[in-house]
């Protein structure tokens, strides 16, 4: 009797090493062999904008690494919660990723009572793009230099207004972290997008944008806005003129949108890390930065641990801000 438990003990052990076996033969193959058909890459936003000229940049360069197209799908709306929950419910497998915007990501969650999905319903990939923002003023407002403005805001509170891209944006939550950096008072105006923001701040309805540069690099170079600063760590290459928040005087006022890759939280490891290691050899492609740069998009590579950090750095930070401004979504 005792010899018959005991080969079936050894027995029950070989099956469930087989099984064992099984199981990390299936998680290599899956990422030896991925991907071998079409990646989604689902955007928060309509077409047109950093999120949207980010997802596409990555996209034709990512089907040349992986030899497989990569379709962008924008699904805007809810401030970003159709996206985000269409992500979040998808099958984890690698082929449908979030293109995921930082206000969005790490903003909506103190901002949303009811937020329909969870960080935790993502495992970040990797970080892509960076744009960092610009503080422009319409040439009406009687400063030329970051201090001086500060100064005028501070003599007038209130007197001027701000436009953002809408309630919980960047630029709403960057230009009140801003006053509450520098004790200035300002109106927020949102708006629908940055096109509508623009039209009001050019026409001077609007003195205030705080934005990232594609939306108004034009309009600095012709002369229809005034840049006082740029709210990063170095020079935006688009506007070498146009000193940093730290260089005009204000230290500790950094800005920087950003974009990162997301996939499905039960998504295989082994797929995540190599999907995150073709997206960085996709960024390296020269043509890559050439779509970039003529964008005014800084492409900066972050692996899956960097892009976890950021995402819990800056959820803590916008909490702050957003509770000492009383900010509500709308």
């Amino acid at each position: 009797m005792r010899t018959t438990l005991q080969a079936l003990s050894i027995l029950a052990c070989g099956l469930l090493a087989s099984a064992s076996l099984t199981t990390l033969g299936l998680a290599q193959s899956a990422s030896a062999n991925y991907p071998t058909k079409p990646i989604t890459l689902v955007v928060p936003n309509p077409p047109g904008g950093f999120v949207d000229t980010s997802a596409r940049i990555l996209s034709d360069s990512l089907a040349k690494v992986t030899k497989q197209s990569v379709v962008v799908d924008n699904r805007g709306g809810g401030s970003g919660n159709v996206a985000y929950s269409y992500v979040a419910r998808a099958s984890a497998d690698g082929y449908t990723l979030l293109n995921s915007y930082s206000a969005y990501h790490t903003g909506n969650p103190s901002l949303m009572a009811n937020l329909p999905w969870s960080q935790k319903d993502f495992a970040p990939v990797a970080l892509i793009t960076i744009a960092t923002n610009v503080i422009a003023v319409h040439p009406s407002v009687p400063a030329n230099n970051l201090m001086d403005f500060i100064k005028y805001l501070k003599a007038n509170p209130g007197k001027l207004s701000y436009a953002s891209q809408g309630s919980g944006s960047l630029s709403h939550l960057g230009t009140e972290q801003f006053k509450q950096l520098t004790g200035t008072s300002m109106v927020h105006i949102p708006y629908r997008g940055s096109g509508p923001a623009l039209q009001d701040v050019l026409s001077g309805q609007v003195q205030v944008f705080i934005t990232t540069p594609p939306s108004v690099m034009g309009q600095i170079q012709l002369g229809k806005l005034k840049a006082l600063a740029v709210a990063g760590k170095s020079r935006h290459p688009s506007m070498p003129n146009v000193p940093t928040t730290a260089e005009a005087g204000l230290k500790g006022f950094e800005l920087e949108a950003w974009i990162g890759i997301f996939a499905p939280a039960a998504t295989p490891p082994d797929v995540v890390a190599k999907l995150s290691s073709e997206i960085k050899a996709a960024l390296e492609l020269p043509e890559t930065k050439t779509r970039a740069d003529a964008a005014g998009i800084e492409l900066r590579y972050g692996n899956p641990e960097t892009l976890a950090a950021l995402v819990k750095s800056e959820t803590v930070l916008w909490a702050k801000t957003i509770k000492a401004a009383g900010i509500t979504a709308e």
